[in-house]
């Protein structure tokens, strides 16, 4: 028998603070779209942020996706590609050279098709979650001491 569960939903960061759902951050980021608002662009560029949405405002200057959206791209595309070229191979085996032809350009236009809509995810990921100033926090280093390194004062 099942009951109805009472618990409360999960949210992240301080109470006080207004909820930021991730699902929905996310898919605006990969709309190109700001996780905020929804209705500002993301991207200024191909693969840069806008340093403010220009709708509400909310700043995206210190967004760090660094390599996760190329990790991201990588092992989805590696799957993909692999497996396409594993099925089309058991049915028409094709000499090398043709094969390359045929998957070297589907795999380059569907990596450079899909790396901005994966940044922009991982930047809604980002901003839901509050990550690398987006919680209105300090972002700097922490202040501790590592053995051998000099401090410039």
């Amino acid at each position: 028998m099942t009951t109805a569960s009472t618990e409360q939903p999960v949210r992240y960061g301080d109470a006080g603070k207004t909820e930021r759902p991730l699902g929905r951050s996310i898919m605006r980021g990969m709309l190109n779209r700001c996780p905020h608002c929804g209705s500002g662009k993301l991207f200024r560029a191909f693969l840069k942020p806008v340093d403010h949405c220009a709708a509400c405002g909310e700043a995206m200057h210190h967004q760090r996706s660094d390599d996760l959206p190329p990790y991201l791209v990588i092992l989805v595309l590696g799957h993909v590609v692999v497996g396409g070229y594993m099925m089309t191979d058991m049915i028409w085996p094709l000499p090398l050279w043709l094969t390359l032809a045929i998957w070297a350009p589907i795999t380059v236009l569907t990596a450079l098709v899909s790396i901005q809509p994966i940044k922009g995810g991982v930047i809604g990921l980002q901003w839901a979650l509050r990550l690398h100033g987006f919680g209105d926090q300090n972002d700097d280093h922490d202040d501790y001491d590592i053995p051998g390194r000099r401090r410039s004062s």
